[in-house]
């Protein structure tokens, strides 16, 4: 079993960002130097799909999530729709969709959930979260049908050797949360292994037309191209040639996102990587992604990340 992301609130892997309009709760993903950009849990009885989140409500996620039932089964409600899981069923989560229990109670049965950002398959970087949503291994999340949680089914044959590789994945999470050496890429090679076995549940064909959204293909393409720059959802609006509230809608509604946060994300990325492979002063990062005053930067970094972009530096320069 992987090591409980509990243990200590500042090694946690997601945190509570902020609550929806309805009340729901959307919990984001803390990354961590050095650290595996994905986290595991298994989880019996009739505990919470996600361990930080408490049991009696319904939560969303800005990260994406993969449920193997393993054993046993329930039923869950995503959205409006309730869904009957059993033995041998994959539950696929998008970025932003709610998901709790149906009725009293929570989630019963034996589960093993992996939890990991959009960019972690291309590495977190702005390059990749301006192409996660086109990449053919994420296709069960942002294909047809994604509008809720996506129920795919293992044939019984193959149910062992899923419970294998989740295994396996498992146990590099936990080597990466005692620092070995290599942990994170192999970690990363697991889960690669494992999406492309939940992609082949998926009916590649009819899922691959909605691929390409044409608004989010342009939205991410100005928040790649401008993050650096003094940018609004006013700004990233008026280049579409579409109202803000509109946009803001689309994006949120198919990302999990405001076009806000996904302009934090870029900036964040990129101060991450100017953090690791540089020695460019932490005032200048901040200016050089967008923050010209180093304490809002510091302040900015510090509510996404949980240490200061000092102390990310000297972290991953030890990883």
């Amino acid at each position: 079993m992987a090591a409980d992301p509990r243990t200590a609130a500042s090694d946690a892997p997601t945190r509570l960002r902020r609550h929806r309009p309805d009340g729901v709760p959307v919990y984001g993903w803390v990354g961590h130097p050095g650290r595996p950009p994905v986290s595991t849990r298994r989880f019996h009885g009739r505990e919470s799909l996600d361990p930080t989140v408490p049991v009696e409500h319904r939560h969303a996620h800005d990260f994406l999530v993969l449920a193997f039932v393993e054993r046993g089964g329930d039923r869950i409600r995503s959205g409006d729709v309730e869904l009957e899981v059993t033995t041998g069923d994959v539950l696929v989560v998008p970025p932003g969709q709610d998901i709790g229990p149906a009725g009293v109670g929570v989630f019963g049965g034996v589960v093993r959930a992996v939890f990991f950002p959009p960019d972690a398959i291309e590495g977190r970087s702005p390059g990749a979260l301006r192409s996660w949503r086109r990449h053919p291994l994420l296709l069960p999340f942002v294909g047809p049908g994604t509008t809720t949680v996506r129920l795919l089914r293992v044939p019984e044959a193959e149910r062992p050797r899923w419970v294998r590789r989740l295994a396996d994945l498992e146990a590099e999470v936990e080597r990466g949360s005692q620092g070995l050496a290599g942990a994170a890429e192999a970690a990363v090679a697991h889960l690669t292994l494992l999406l492309v076995d939940v992609a082949r549940l998926v009916d590649a064909p009819s899922a691959r037309e909605s691929w390409d959204d044409p608004l989010l293909a342009a939205a991410f393409e100005v928040l790649a191209r401008r993050f650096a720059e003094p940018l609004s959802l006013r700004d990233v609006a008026s280049e579409l040639g579409l109202t803000p509230g509109h946009v803001t809608t689309v994006v949120r509604q198919r990302t999990g996102r405001t076009v806000q946060q996904w302009l934090v994300e870029y900036r964040m990325a990129e101060a991450r990587r100017l953090l690791e492979s540089g020695d460019a002063l932490v005032g200048v990062v901040g200016t050089r992604v967008g923050y010209p005053d180093p304490a809002y930067f510091a302040r900015v970094f510090r509510r996404s990340h949980g240490m200061s972009p000092g102390a990310w530096r000297r972290a991953s320069r030890r990883a």
